[in-house]
């Protein structure tokens, strides 16, 4: 009977060992990949500061939303051109995306709060705030194909800098301070 016990023990152990070994290898090549091409949003959520925000986001805006910061903060221009939504030509989108980066990639790279307006149903208007710069950018972001089914996407079609980097005239100069409503602001 002792070596009944001894043997069913030692298959335990076995199976939790190589059980063990298989999870550290999961845990490891899913971290290497994170920092990869493919990295998660979990991974780029922990290499850069979350998204401040005000206002009234979608779950699918605010996400648009911090991937835009993240990317222009980044330097990412192919994967910020993915965000923008089927009518943006691949040029116009590049364009876009590079002066974005050039505009404000410094301030992407600090506190950025974003202040969501209005209801984020179907389309939403975010102003961005980037507080280490002091540069304020609108962005409007929506749902995109066929009834939406290819997700949230950023509106890109300024091919000049200066349009590409000017701050809203409408906007407050501090995050919330129309109470995220654009009513009387156009």
């Amino acid at each position: 009977m002792p070596r009944l016990k001894q043997s069913h023990a030692a298959a335990g152990l076995t199976a939790a060992a190589a059980l063990l070994t298989s999870g550290c290898a999961v845990l490891h090549s899913s971290s290497a990949d994170a920092r990869g091409p493919g990295a998660s949003y979990e991974q780029a959520y922990a290499d850069h500061e979350p998204l401040h925000v005000v206002g009234y986001p979608s779950t699918g805006s605010l996400l648009v939303a911090q991937e835009l910061v993240w990317d222009i903060a980044d330097g990412k221009t192919a994967e910020l051109r993915k965000l923008a939504t089927s009518d943006s030509s691949d040029a116009v989108a590049k364009r876009t995306a590079e002066d974005w980066i050039k505009g404000f990639g410094a301030g992407a790279r600090g506190k950025v709060t974003g202040d969501f307006y209005d209801d984020g149903s179907e389309r939403q208007v975010v102003v961005l705030y980037f507080h280490g710069t002091h540069q304020v950018k609108e962005f409007t972001v929506r749902l995109d194909g066929d009834a939406g089914k290819e997700d949230w996407r950023v509106l890109m079609k300024s091919t000049d800098f200066k349009d590409a980097t000017q701050a809203p005239s409408w906007a407050p100069k501090e995050p919330g301070g129309t109470g995220s409503t654009m009513k009387n602001n156009n």
